[in-house]
């Protein structure tokens, strides 16, 4: 009968399926090696190597001096073991031929374009969205150990990563929660590099494309949602001013002179706009006739004679 048996490799936990209990031993040797720890083979290979310096002086002394950087790391393997001190530098330091190999490490902080990824957020809505990571070296030896190619393996963990995030969130959330999501990501960077000798210092959410009838959709809606806070706000002055002329009519209605001034301030302002207007003066009596209906008609009578 198949259990399932759990094994921890660094910071996360492999389910595996086995027919029985196996415990597999993770021997790490990858910070350094003691010199001693070299076989008899090896220390005659080391002895051979600086014989042959010795008598190839001149000329050996191109191959054996080496210089590093004030933004790189060396990291020395003799005899495929590092040597004691990890990661050399910087300055000038001393190596064998044939038996010593040296990797140089560039501790600069390195940028790196993530592809748009095309994911399906949480409310069925497809998107596409790109990020930028800033990350560095931090420990030289663990970069060229743990991993064949420690930049490749951190974009690769970037773009899964941000799949995950956005697979999480809803569109409003993606467009409104840019640095949030941002934040997020470089944070489950930062844990899965750690081990990797990286450290991820900075990660930016640069676009997000929608589908085209997603933004027809979206255009559509914001257009009549200004359509309809503009007739709201129509509708709000047309209250306002209904208001206002009621109060003015108030107090118009108070003083039947006031009536006449402002019939006056009209043909004023008529007058000073320099148009062809035509105006047809109404006697005020037969205003005040249409304020005051109870003997209307023997006034009016009273005008025509």
């Amino acid at each position: 009968m198949a259990t399932t048996k759990l094994y921890e490799n660094e910071n996360r936990i492999h389910p595996m399926k086995t027919d029985q209990p196996t415990r597999i031993p993770i021997n790490d040797d990858s910070k350094q090696s003691n010199e001693n720890d070299f076989d008899l083979c090896g220390w005659i290979l080391i002895i051979c190597s600086y014989i042959l310096i010795v008598i190839t002086f001149p000329v050996t002394v191109f191959f054996c001096i080496n210089v590093v950087q004030e933004y790189e790391r060396a990291v020395i393997f003799r005899l495929g073991r590092i040597l004691q001190g990890g990661a050399k530098g910087p300055g000038l330091f001393f190596i064998v031929p044939c038996v010593d190999k040296i990797v140089k490490v560039d501790l600069r902080t390195s940028t790196f374009n993530v592809p748009p990824q095309e994911v399906l957020t949480r409310d069925s809505v497809t998107v596409a969205v790109d990020a930028v990571v800033y990350s560095r070296i931090i420990d030289p030896v663990s970069s060229v150990t743990r991993v064949s190619n420690v930049h490749s393996a951190t974009q690769l963990l970037a773009q899964t990563s941000l799949r995950n995030m956005i697979g999480t969130k809803t569109l409003q959330e993606i467009l409104s929660d840019r640095e949030a999501i941002a934040d997020m990501m470089e944070v489950h960077l930062d844990e899965g590099t750690v081990a990797w000798g990286i450290k991820v210092e900075r990660v930016e959410i640069t676009d997000v494309r929608l589908p085209q009838s997603m933004q027809r959709s979206m255009a559509a809606e914001a257009e009549a949602s200004r359509e309809a806070r503009a007739k709201v706000i129509a509708a709000e002055g047309e209250q306002k001013a209904s208001r206002q002329l009621k109060e003015a009519a108030d107090v118009i209605s108070s003083s039947p002179v006031a009536l006449q001034l402002r019939y006056l301030q009209t043909l004023t302002q008529i007058a000073a706009e320099k148009n062809s207007t035509i105006v047809f003066p109404i006697p005020i009596e037969l205003l005040n006739l249409v304020k005051q209906p109870q003997g209307r008609s023997n006034r009016l009578t009273d005008i025509l004679n």
